[in-house]
């Protein structure tokens, strides 16, 4: 009797673990349609993609409010992160938030504190003026979690890279109406450069593109030891040089014609990169 009772026990509990194998793929399987539905909302042309044979490269995506992450847990810290910028007729940002915070989804217990006497910035990737004023208060608190932050120079920061990021919203997005924007960092071989557990960059890219028939892509890469009144058109490479750099591939989903001729070539006209190259920054 004991026995009949031990083998149907045993009975349940297998018919329970396949139920609950079955439930398990079903809701992961709609966990992974519905991610790779925002994926595609906030990415163009894919996510950037890693190559198999750098394991530096490889990364998982962070879904934020307004923006994705490629998070490298060798690196601690983004590799990319994406996100799109439509134009907003009466731009109004929220308040800055008054701390960074950290994320529980980073491997490492990366602060605000790590910063602190560091001779780095914390600097965004998202943009929090851009993320405030386009995609609202949540996207603009997420771009203040520690994984989108990085160590900038603080001539880079609060100059170069300040002045690129206020042309593209202030001047490329209302030209086009769209621009998708790709951005990160770029390393050298000393992975023990850290400021706490985030490797310092030596360098940095923004890629933008707007879309249609013939897409059009300038893109940028600038170094840590910039002086921050350099013309930002001196920083144009072409998207296959960052790729070069970082060992990933952008707009994975683009076709082999327009992908050659638009990650190939650095083409400004149409861009007014003219009017805004030298064109001192906000906070100078």
């Amino acid at each position: 009797m004991a026995r009949r009772r031990r083998r149907g026990l045993l009975g349940q509990l297998a018919r329970s673990s396949r139920i609950g194998l079955v439930f398990v793929v079903v809701i992961s399987g709609l966990w992974y349609w519905q991610e790779g539905d925002v994926r595609d909302r906030l990415s163009w042309m894919g996510v950037p993609e890693w190559q198999w044979n750098d394991w530096r490269s490889w990364n998982r995506v962070l879904r934020n409010d307004g923006f994705l992450v490629g998070w490298s847990d060798v690196r601690g810290e983004a590799l990319w992160v994406g996100y799109v910028l439509n134009r907003v007729d009466s731009p109004r940002s929220q308040p800055r938030p008054d701390r960074f915070e950290p994320d529980w989804r980073s491997l490492w217990p990366i602060g605000s504190d790590d910063y602190t006497h560091s001779g780095y910035d914390r600097g965004h990737l998202a943009p929090n003026y851009a993320m405030s004023v386009v995609h609202g208060r949540d996207a603009q608190l997420a771009s203040f979690l520690m994984t989108n932050i990085t160590p900038q120079r603080p001539k880079l920061n609060r100059q170069l890279w300040q002045r690129l990021e206020e042309a593209v919203i202030d001047d490329f997005v209302p030209r086009f109406g769209r621009v998708w924007v790709v951005t990160g960092p770029v390393f050298d071989d000393q992975l023990l450069h850290r400021v706490g557990f985030t490797q310092v960059p030596v360098g940095f890219y923004k890629i933008l593109v707007v879309p249609g028939q013939t897409p059009r892509a300038l893109a940028f890469l600038m170094p840590q030891d910039v002086s921050g009144n350099e013309p930002l058109a001196r920083f144009l490479v072409t998207v296959d040089e960052i790729e070069a750099h970082t060992g990933l591939d952008f707009f994975p989903q683009l076709p082999d014609s327009i992908e050659r001729q638009m990650e190939g070539y650095v083409e400004t006209a149409g861009w007014g990169l003219e009017a805004v190259s030298t064109r001192p920054g906000r906070y100078q």
